[in-house]
């Protein structure tokens, strides 16, 4: 599936607001095994897509990512979310981003099958053989309550993610 955004800058085929997020399970940076439906009646996710570690635009989304919800004390940014990262690099090399970086949360490989995830969300570029940076935000319930998609270049709001995460 190619970028196909539609007028609203979304990704034809992204998961719909309102839908049940798919589940998945993928190895975080130090290869352990993590589940969507894990949090499922605990915790509201932010599921995060972007395209590929020590690149500089994911860097700096994802160190003010790192430092916005862990300055709010909780780990989480006072949102009772569970931030998880989604890219197409395998563990190593996704250890060694995050021991360099300092992030605290999982960073999870969608290595193989390659972008098997990023697919279902609908946020992969199959010319480039990479996930969009694409936003889902889910609920305690599965289901994705907002997202944003945007293309490989252009850096997301964070600010959003805050607004959107006091609406639940």
């Amino acid at each position: 599936m190619a970028v196909n955004a539609g007028a609203d800058g979304v990704q034809a085929g992204a998961v719909e607001v309102g839908a049940e997020a798919p589940d998945f399970e993928l190895a975080d940076q130090h290869g352990t095994p993590v589940r969507l439906s894990d949090f499922r009646g605990e915790k509201n996710v932010v599921l995060v897509f972007y395209p590929l570690a020590f690149s500089g635009v994911c860097t700096g989304e994802l160190t003010r990512l790192r430092d916005e919800f862990k300055d709010a004390g909780d780990g989480d940014g006072g949102s009772g979310a569970q931030l998880l990262a989604v890219s197409v690099d395998s563990m190593f090399a996704l250890r060694a981003w995050s021991d360099q970086e300092g992030f605290w949360f999982p960073l999870l490989s969608d290595f193989w099958p390659h972008g098997g995830t990023a697919r279902r969300y609908g946020v992969f570029d199959e010319a480039k053989g990479l996930a969009l940076r694409g936003t889902f935000i889910i609920d305690t319930e599965g289901v994705v309550r907002w997202r944003v998609v945007n293309a490989i270049p252009d850096a997301r709001d964070i600010d959003e993610y805050r607004e959107a995460l006091a609406g639940l």
